[in-house]
């Protein structure tokens, strides 16, 4: 996938025809009363990350939301706003070339649908397809952005690595709920219907690992357990600087790929540069030899 180019117009019409807007509700932006089944792991061999005329050097960068009950807000920040920010950003910033995003939901371990997958795009059929997913709205607790760890390593074909050894990116938001660690092998199953021979999390986290620099963002501090698991990639944001995640997210990729923090920080708003750069306190990149 991932052919077309994104536009600020496709957005506005996308935008208008829907009555999209920051003040909805959670129902009113997500309206799908289940899972389609082509966003469900189970019916999904592989998604496809491929190069193409139009997009000659892809990037793969996912952006996976916690869709349990507590994470209303956040998905609606997204759908409406958040999600054009992050692409026109990348592109207006040259972050990375030719960015091919994936979508991703995923929710508590006990959920009818735990995760739910779009394609890779390049294109408006990014917002379409987030617009598509089901909302859950459960939430016991614990949740599987595992499943989402699992289908990336083995369920993606994808030409950065494949022709250029060159990872994507995986960003996952949530809040305090706890990255489920019980019973990895038989959530994976269910949710995915792969048979595995992990005995931990962090085994599915060294997977996955293989293909995808992994991120997670974490509202209002999180969970110390999830930021042990993922130490050094971990971002904490306060919930009122939910509408700098886009920021966040690009500012992660550059330091990733080598900038330095002030040269990162100097292209974004001087009003936001105090939360972002606290957002990014806790990252260090011992791949690149960086920590800030």
């Amino acid at each position: 996938m991932g052919y077309g180019s994104y536009s600020a117009s496709d957005w506005v019409k996308l935008k208008n025809s829907r009555n999209l807007s920051r003040n909805q509700s959670v129902e009113e932006v997500f309206t799908k009363k289940q899972c389609d089944p082509k966003y469900d792991p189970k019916y999904i061999g592989t998604r496809e990350c491929f190069d193409s005329e139009d997009h000659p050097n892809t990037t793969p960068i996912v952006v996976g939301l916690d869709v349990t009950g507590s994470m209303g807000y956040l998905a609606v920040e997204v759908a409406t706003n958040a999600l054009n920010e992050l692409i026109t950003k990348l592109y207006s910033t040259g972050a990375v070339e030719d960015p091919a995003l994936m979508c991703a939901a995923y929710g508590d371990y006990l959920d009818a649908s735990p995760l739910q997958v779009t394609q890779f795009e390049s294109d408006i059929r990014i917002a379409q397809q987030l617009l598509d997913i089901y909302f859950e709205n459960n939430g016991n607790g614990e949740v599987v952005p595992t499943c989402l760890w699992e289908f990336l390593a083995h369920h993606t074909n994808i030409d950065a690595i494949n022709k250029r050894n060159e990872k994507g990116f995986l960003f996952t938001i949530g809040d305090k709920a706890r990255i489920r660690k019980d019973y990895v092998n038989e959530t994976i199953k269910r949710v995915i219907g792969d048979r595995t021979g992990y005995v931990s999390r962090e085994a599915v986290l060294a997977e996955v690992q293989k293909k995808f620099n992994v991120f997670h963002i974490m509202i209002d501090h999180g969970n110390i357990e999830n930021q042990e698991l993922l130490a050094g990639h971990t971002i904490i944001i306060e919930r009122q600087h939910i509408g700098n995640i886009p920021e966040i997210i690009i500012s992660t990729i550059q330091l990733q790929k080598g900038k330095k923090l002030d040269e990162v920080l100097e292209q974004w708003e001087e009003l936001d540069r105090p939360s972002i750069s606290a957002a990014l306190s806790r990252l260090s990149f011992a791949d690149n030899g960086i920590s800030l």
